[in-house]
């Protein structure tokens, strides 16, 4: 797409009062090719059921996801492990524009797909052995808007907000150890939206 590099917007101000920086740049897309990386991906990425280990059992969520890198890199969470594909045409340029915005570098990228509103993500924080320690992630948001909430974990103070069509948010410093983050369920949201994370993982 030709015009992903004409303006490069800034980011917010930290919207984290403390130990930790959380930029929101806004959309990063214009509609049209906010459309077409949605529409190519959700076509051509290898999305499989998510499994994680609860208490001893396997639980296949509804939400689908998907693990690309530059290398077959292992990653494990919730127990399971999982393997890196090779990066698609599609991800290798949403990266690089990333990368170009938030001036960090990424090795890899766990996408996950929602197919609405009934599907979220519990409080958590990415903190997986396998990751960059206070490595930057850089999170895109493509097709329905949702609601996006961080937590403190010593205070309990919460902020939240609504990630755009086409969004970047990136994570970085401390807030993966001092923060939980979660994508609350919204059930009046009835349209899918894929979620790209890229991240650094170190082996």
């Amino acid at each position: 797409m030709s015009s992903l590099f004409n303006d490069i917007p800034a980011p917010s101000l930290n919207l984290l009062p403390q130990d930790g920086i959380v930029n929101y740049y806004g959309k990063i897309l214009n509609a049209k090719e906010a459309v077409f990386y949605f529409q190519t991906l959700l076509d051509t990425i290898d999305w499989q059921n998510d499994k994680a280990i609860i208490f001893g059992k396997e639980i296949i969520t509804k939400r689908k996801v998907a693990w690309y890198g530059d290398k077959n890199f292992s990653y494990t969470y919730s127990k399971i492990e999982k393997f890196a594909l090779p990066w698609t045409k599609e991800l290798l340029e949403l990266k690089t524009l990333v990368e170009k915005i938030s001036g960090e570098n990424f090795n890899s990228c766990l996408l996950n797909l929602y197919h609405n509103g009934e599907e979220g993500m519990a409080w958590h924080s990415d903190a997986e052995k396998d990751l960059k320690k206070n490595g930057a992630i850089a999170s895109l948001s493509l097709g329905a808007e949702r609601k996006f909430s961080f937590k403190h974990k010593i205070n309990g103070y919460t902020k939240s907000l609504r990630l755009e069509n086409g969004s970047l948010l990136v994570m970085k410093g401390q807030t993966q150890s001092h923060w939980l983050h979660s994508l609350p369920k919204e059930k009046k949201v009835n349209t899918p939206r894929i979620n790209l994370t890229f991240r650094s993982i170190v082996k």
